[in-house]
């Protein structure tokens, strides 16, 4: 998508980034810069509060679903083994824990 004006920050950046951007998930200075960039370019601003809003809408949605804690304990297990320097494996970690 391209508004076909040329920008400081190019279109495809800003799309390629956009959830860093609505999750504030970026540094202050590439806020700035694609802030900067929405005020000029319709077409990238316009993409920018659809996915807000599909956003707000789904946290509206499923935002207040508890997760299971046996799952929880399963995505900790894996922070901890990821944080250790540890081979994450590809089969479930929890089971071969369980059944031992």
């Amino acid at each position: 998508m391209s508004c076909g004006e040329p920008h400081e920050t190019d279109c495809s950046e800003v799309l390629d980034h956009l959830y860093e951007f609505l999750d504030s998930e970026m540094p202050d200075v590439d806020r700035d810069k694609f802030q900067h960039h929405f005020e000029e370019c319709s077409p990238c601003l316009e993409k920018y509060g659809l996915e807000q809003a599909v956003k707000k809408l789904v946290k509206r949605c499923c935002g207040h679903d508890d997760v299971p804690s046996d799952l929880r304990a399963k995505v900790m297990g894996r922070i901890d083994l990821i944080r250790s320097g540890q081979t994450v494996p590809e089969h479930d970690v929890t089971a071969t824990a369980q059944e031992s």
